[in-house]
């Protein structure tokens, strides 16, 4: 008797797998302006547009939506976009893309079951604001909470490349412009002895303000309390430099030397301040602090929160800067850079026929879903709100 090449198992009755077909479907974007004071930046660009445009959606924008970030009306109905003065007609679209968070009014504006994409920006929202979400069964997704396939947060990122960079070219220009800089000039130029700059966590922020004084011929100091990631820092800089743990003599020293500090370091829930009212004391006059953790509460002790139209301080004799909205002062490259996270997720979303069959299959887009048909799905903003949530896994399948 022949072996049978089956093993008992697999002669069991099985039950029928049946394909999954995945049915395109037709997007309605709406893009309303911001309003939020000092925001110019939007999500997508007028190629981005195109794009979507071209795989037979619509795009619906409120005219000047793109102007502050240098694209014109002109520049977007060109590439297919729809244009409207009347923004409660863009926000009556089925999906609603957004930078910043819409006002309790502009939420107002929005149809009952629609699909919000924004940022959330979790500590400045308000009970009420997720309470009119639930009220109006709105399905929403907040895009710093977006996942790559390498788990990383492509939004996030891409925001923090900028600010990292930005960080160090605003200092450059504060240690001229600013009321008492100290007219230092970053550049290795020969016989000067070089810009002391220290970073305060090895982030993406870290590295990239680090990437940028480097490049710029400064001497840069970087702390973190992981050693991990002051390794994985020296391995994407593909070079050795001065790394340290956060140890009060070691940083003290080095603050005391400094020309530039920049803050890159985040918390759970309020960043940890790391650099005392004692430490910024003891710096040089005309030192530079650039906090980039201001939106999360700061890491020096004696940073506030400033605008873009007053960006500095001085305590102590010491430059402050606290924006807390960095990559809002670059809004083309910003809108770039969000634009491009933007757009593979839209057409992702039609081809999959609707954001429902998205969420099934793309785990990462998924983990950016914090409202599914009014009902909070997200534990971290449950937990921060004192507010009931589900498992969004009960409610898809």
């Amino acid at each position: 008797m022949s072996k049978s090449p089956f093993t008992k198992a697999q002669l069991l009755p099985q039950e029928e797998t049946l394909e999954i077909t995945r049915q395109k479907g037709e997007l309605f974007i709406g893009i309303p302006k911001e309003t939020y004071f000092q925001e110019k930046r939007i999500c997508l660009t007028p190629d981005a547009v195109a794009a979507v445009v071209a795989n037979g959606h619509r795009v619906l924008m409120e005219k000047g939506a793109g102007i502050e970030a240098g694209f014109s009306d002109k520049d977007y109905s060109d590439a297919g976009a729809q244009l409207s003065s009347d923004t409660a007609k863009v926000f009556g679209c089925p999906i609603i893309l957004k930078v910043e968070p819409p006002t309790i009014g502009e939420l107002k504006l929005i149809n009952p079951k629609s699909i919000l994409i924004s940022a959330l920006q979790l500590k400045t929202r308000q009970k009420v604001y997720f309470e009119t979400l639930a009220k109006k069964k709105i399905t929403a997704l907040a895009f710093e909470f977006l996942k790559d396939e390498d788990h990383s947060y492509p939004a996030v990122k891409a925001l923090s490349e900028i600010a990292g960079t930005a960080s160090v070219l605003i200092a450059a220009e504060l240690m001229v412009n600013a009321k008492k800089g100290n007219g230092l000039l970053f550049g290795n130029i020969s016989g000067v002895p070089p810009v002391e700059v220290v970073v305060l966590g090895a982030g993406t922020v870290g590295e990239f303000a680090a990437r940028s004084a480097i490049g710029l011929g400064a001497n840069v100091k970087v702390f973190d309390s992981s050693i991990t990631k002051l390794r994985k820092l020296q391995n994407n800089l593909g070079r050795t430099l001065y790394t340290s743990t956060v140890q009060p003599k070691n940083l003290m020293k080095a603050l005391r030397r400094c020309d530039v500090a920049i803050g890159a370091v985040r918390g759970n829930n309020r960043s940890p301040i790391i650099v005392s009212k004692t430490m910024v004391e003891n710096m040089k006059n005309g030192a530079v602090i650039i906090d980039v953790s201001i939106d999360m509460g700061g890491c020096f002790e004696t940073s506030e929160v400033t605008s873009h139209d007053q960006p500095t301080i001085i305590k102590n004799g010491v430059i402050h800067y606290g924006v807390p909205n960095i990559p809002a002062r670059y809004p083309k490259t910003a809108s770039i850079s969000i634009s491009n996270i933007f757009t593979p997720y839209l057409l992702n979303m039609a081809e999959y026929g609707g954001l429902e069959n998205a969420i099934r299959f793309d785990s990462g887009l998924k983990n950016g879903l914090y409202f599914y048909r009014g009902i909070l799905t997200n534990k971290a903003v449950g937990d921060w709100y004192d507010l009931p949530h589900s498992d969004l896994n009960l409610l898809i399948f």
